[in-house]
C-alpha cells in the first residue's frame, strides 16, 4: 500500500503526521509512505529526521492583513496543485492523509479530485480552515474533541484523539507522599512570553516558598537568556530550576503536582493521557483563537483551570499557589482530565487509513 501524508507549518501538525506514519509502518511494514510539505517550513527538516521522504511545494498562507499581496500566493497555490497532481500520478497513493496546514490543502484537494480517498485529522477543538474547506471531499475525519459536528458532517467523524508521545504513561496521583509540591511550567519549545513574564515578576514569591515548593521553569530558547538573568538576580533560588529545554519530559511530567501550559492540541492531549491537573493559558496569537476552544473543552468538564493571557501577569502564579494548597481540587482535576484521555490515537487513525486503502483496492 502507498500512503501520501501532508501537513505542517508548525510542530502541532508535523508531530501527528509523523506519528500516523510510524503507526502505519507498524501495522503494515511494507507500506510506502511519501510526505508533501511546504518548502522552507519546519517539516522539510523534521520529516527526513524521522526517516521519511518529503517533497516541498511553493505553497504559502494567505496574507489576511494585506489582501493585495495574495496574487502571488494564488500563483504559488496553482503551481503547487499542478506539482501535486504530477506527484500523485508518479506515486499512485491508495489513500491521502491530511493533518492541516497549507500544503495539506493543496495536496488533499488534488488527491480528492483524482479519485483518491482522503482522511483528515483535526487536532483542535475549533476546526482549522484547511480541514473545513476539505470536509466534503473527505471519506473520514478523525477528531480529538467531542462536538465537532458543528464543523464536519457527523457521519464522517471518528473520535480518535491526537497522536502524542506514546511513551507517556499515567502515574499514581499525587506523585509523591509528603507536603512539598512540584510545579512544572512549560511554554512549548519556543517558550511563551506571557507565562515567562508572569513567572519573572513572581520570582520572589516563588523563592519564598523554599523547600515546600520545587519549580521547574522551562523558558523556551527565545526567552532563556533574559529569564536566566532575572533568576540569577534573584540569587539563583535553589527551589527553582530555570531551563531553556526539557529533554526528559516524561520524568518531569511524572513528578509534577500541577502543570502550567499553553493550550496547544498536543500539550492538552498529553496532559489528558497523564491525568495532570493543569492551569491553561491559551495563546492569543493563533488562528481563530483555537487554543481557547481547546482549553474550554476541559474547563467545561471541570478538568482544568483557565487563566486568560491578558490576566496572566497578575493571576497566574497566585492561582497556582492557591491550587497547590487545595488537595481535593487537585484530585478532582486529576480524575476528570484522565477521563478525557484518548489512548493509542496514532494506531487508531492508522487502522482507519488502512481500512480506506483496502476499500479502495476492493473497488478496483
Amino acid at each position: 500500500m502507498r500512503y501520501l501524508i501532508s501537513g505542517g507549518g508548525t510542530g502541532g501538525h508535523i508531530f501527528p503526521a509523523v506519528s500516523i506514519a510510524n503507526a502505519l509502518k507498524e501495522l503494515d511494514p511494507e507500506a510506502d509512505i511519501l510526505f508533501v510539505g511546504a518548502s522552507g517550513r519546519m517539516e522539510m527538516e523534521r520529516v527526513p529526521q524521522a526517516g521519511y521522504k518529503i517533497i516541498g511545494l511553493p505553497v504559502r498562507g494567505f496574507n489576511r492583513s494585506q489582501p493585495w499581496k495574495n496574487v502571488s500566493v494564488m500563483i504559488d497555490l496553482a503551481k503547487s496543485i499542478r506539482q501535486v497532481k504530477k506527484i500523485i500520478r508518479d506515486f499512485q497513493p491508495n489513500v491521502g492523509v491530511g493533518v492541516g496546514g497549507y500544503a495539506s490543502g493543496a495536496a488533499m484537494w488534488a488527491a480528492a479530485k483524482m479519485g483518491i480517498p482522503i482522511l483528515l485529522q483535526e487536532q483542535n477543538g475549533f476546526a482549522g480552515v484547511t480541514n473545513k474547506i476539505l470536509k466534503d471531499k473527505a471519506a473520514k475525519i478523525c477528531v480529538a474533541y467531542e462536538g465537532m459536528e458543528k464543523f464536519f458532517p457527523a457521519d464522517k467523524i471518528i473520535l480518535t484523539g491526537n497522536p502524542v508521545r506514546q511513551n507517556l504513561k499515567p502515574h499514581p496521583y499525587p506523585p509523591h507522599q509528603g507536603e512539598d509540591k512540584n510545579l512544572l511550567i512549560i511554554g512549548g519549545s519556543l517558550g511563551a512570553r506571557t507565562i515567562n513574564e508572569a513567572v519573572k515578576a513572581a520570582l520572589p514569591e516563588l523563592k519564598a516558598q523554599g523547600k515546600a515548593l520545587h519549580v521547574v521553569w522551562q523558558t523556551g530558547k527565545t526567552y532563556y537568556e533574559k529569564c536566566r538573568q532575572v533568576w540569577e538576580e534573584a540569587g539563583q533560588p535553589e527551589n527553582i530550576e530555570c531551563l531553556d529545554f526539557l529533554s526528559d519530559m516524561p520524568e518531569r511530567y511524572a513528578q509534577a503536582d500541577l502543570v502550567i501550559s499553553r493550550a496547544g492540541a498536543s500539550s492538552i492531549s498529553e496532559l489528558c493521557l497523564l491525568g495532570k491537573p493543569a492551569i491553561l493559558v491559551p495563546s492569543p496569537n493563533v488562528a481563530e483563537d483555537h487554543q481557547t476552544h481547546n482549553a474550554m473543552a476541559l474547563v467545561n468538564k471541570n478538568a482544568a483551570v483557565l487563566v486568560r493571557d491578558a490576566e496572566a501577569g497578575e493571576k497566574l502564579v497566585p492561582t497556582a499557589l492557591e491550587l497547590l494548597q487545595n488537595k481535593e481540587r487537585l484530585m478532582t482535576l486529576h480524575t476528570n482530565i484522565l477521563q478525557l484521555a484518548q489512548r493509542d490515537s496514532a494506531k487508531r487513525i492508522a487502522e482507519e487509513v488502512i481500512a480506506l486503502a483496502r476499500e479502495q483496492e476492493h473497488k478496483h
